[in-house]
């Protein structure tokens, strides 16, 4: 016996980075980022050039990713600060909500998730799964990552990247043995913070004459935070950073190799679809900041942020060494998921995305999927709309509205809200996205109005406590030691 052999009731292995801008590898342009084997994953699947995280901050974009869902109706507002900021009961944040985990273990995949989880309570498997090793926080160190194993909190003497490949690797193997198709989620840690003193020679050293000329460095934007720690460090010193945040991306890249190589081994690359992303995008210096969307006051959408890698193979089934360029976001890959299993998507009245498997295939298996021309996000009280020529960036209240010409300013450098020439513009989208998200979001979990600050969430929206209790507003950060240990 062993794992599905059927092109058309597939396994899937989905790779999620944290924190890797779209710009942040070899086969997105980047000449200076060593990344043959992704880069080879994408010289045999379909590359998407234009793709949108759901939110530019980690977890509500993996909510996002799981459930097809927007952060206004999935309820996971910010980045949940956890154990790793003293709160060491988490709860789950996902509870009610329908996840592609669990649609296919519904109907007979076998499912795991090694990395980082990041939303809420990851000592025990999240429903769906049956092979779980979990990060506990949304970050901490490479070398005594703090993960749950058997239920304890135990720091991992192996370095994170290697760690989550190796129990990814341990998944497959056993899987290929059993009955039934499988669906592995691989969450890297990399190339999150910190980037200094954390990875091995092997890697430092291949970018020790590196220019990264592919990193610009402008004056810092007004709207940046200056706040201590790693992405200010950056921001004033930015080559160790730059180093260790490329040699992150290359042990990544090491740990897809050695993924494709498992199924090759075991005979399953033609039956299995490969997932390659990364939560939110970032910058590094790109438009004067380093980081995502709450580097800067107020939360931004500049495209680095928003703009994420996005590939998908499966040879034989899937077009092969294709750039898609159409549009297309991180609630899409919900139903696309469950349309290449072949199983029904279940019906969900707030769905956000669509199913790409037109853009997969030629078009040859259904027009659900037919080309988006505008895609949304969110962060709090700040929204976007964007189509190929336009992005309009609506906040709440009188906090600063954007309004960028991508044809003719893609570094999105000339705000043209207040051109009077624009106001037609303006009017338009600001319409299209009134409605988008009047249809697409929960009243009782609308994030627009709250108070969130990019600075973490609390606690489940769903639990009704305040929102002074549910969003974090402080200016001093104090983390526990409990994320090393």
């Amino acid at each position: 016996m062993m794992a599905s052999s059927d092109p058309d009731r597939p396994n899937f292995v989905v790779v999620v980075t944290d924190d890797q801008g779209p710009w942040a590898l070899g086969c997105q342009g980047n000449a200076e980022l060593q990344t043959p084997a992704i880069d080879a994953l994408a010289g045999r699947g379909v590359r998407f050039e234009s793709f949108f995280c759901a939110s530019p901050v980690c977890s509500p974009a993996r909510a996002s990713l799981l459930t097809g869902r927007m952060p206004s109706a999935h309820g996971v507002h910010d980045w949940i600060r956890g154990e790793a900021y003293g709160l060491m009961d988490e709860e789950s944040y996902l509870t009610g909500l329908t996840t592609t985990p669990q649609v296919l273990a519904d109907n007979g995949w076998r499912c795991g998730h090694t990395g980082k989880w990041h939303l809420g309570d990851a000592r025990r498997p999240a429903p769906g799964f049956t092979e779980w090793y979990a990060h506990r926080t949304g970050d901490g160190p490479y070398v005594g990552a703090p993960i749950w194993r058997d239920g304890q909190r135990v720091a991992e003497d192996r370095y994170i990247t290697t760690a989550i490949t190796d129990e990814a690797v341990r998944f497959v193997d056993s899987a290929a043995a059993g009955p039934d198709p499988f669906y592995l989620q691989v969450h890297y840690t990399a190339p999150h913070s910190p980037w200094v003193g954390q990875h091995p020679a092997e890697y430092l050293d291949r970018y020790a004459d590196c220019a990264f000329d592919s990193c610009p460095r402008p004056e810092p934007d007004p709207w940046f935070s200056w706040e201590p720690g790693p992405i200010s460090d950056a921001m004033r010193d930015p080559r160790p950073s730059l180093q260790g945040y490329f040699a992150s991306i290359t042990a990544v890249d090491d740990g897809v190799d050695r993924l494709m190589r498992t199924l090759a081994e075991h005979q399953l690359v033609e039956s299995t679809v490969v997932v390659f992303t990364s939560d939110n995008g970032f910058s590094c210096g790109h438009h004067g900041i380093w980081g995502k969307g709450n580097a800067t006051n107020p939360l931004n959408m500049w495209e680095n942020s928003v703009r994420v890698p996005f590939i998908v193979s499966q040879p034989g089934r899937l077009r092969s060494g294709a750039v898609e360029s159409g549009l297309a976001g991180a609630c899409d890959l919900h139903p696309t998921l469950l349309r290449l299993a072949g199983v029904p998507v279940p019906e969900d009245p707030l769905a956000a995305g669509r199913s790409l498997l037109p853009q997969l295939t030629d078009g040859a298996d259904g027009a659900d999927g037919a080309e988006h021309v505008i895609v949304f996000d969110e962060y709090g009280g700040t929204r976007m709309v964007r189509t190929v020529e336009w992005k309009l960036v609506q906040r709440y209240g009188d906090a600063p509205g954007e309004l960028y010409d991508l044809g003719d300013d893609p570094a999105e450098e000339h705000n043209l809200i207040d051109d009077p020439s624009r106001r037609a513009v303006v009017a338009e989208l600001a319409g299209v996205l009134t409605d988008w998200f009047s249809r697409h979001i929960d009243e009782q979990l609308d994030a627009y109005s709250r108070p969130i600050s990019g600075r973490g969430q609390l606690h489940p929206v769903r639990r009704g406590t305040p929102d002074a209790e549910t969003y974090y507003a402080g200016t001093t950060e104090i983390r526990s030691g409990a994320r090393t240990s």
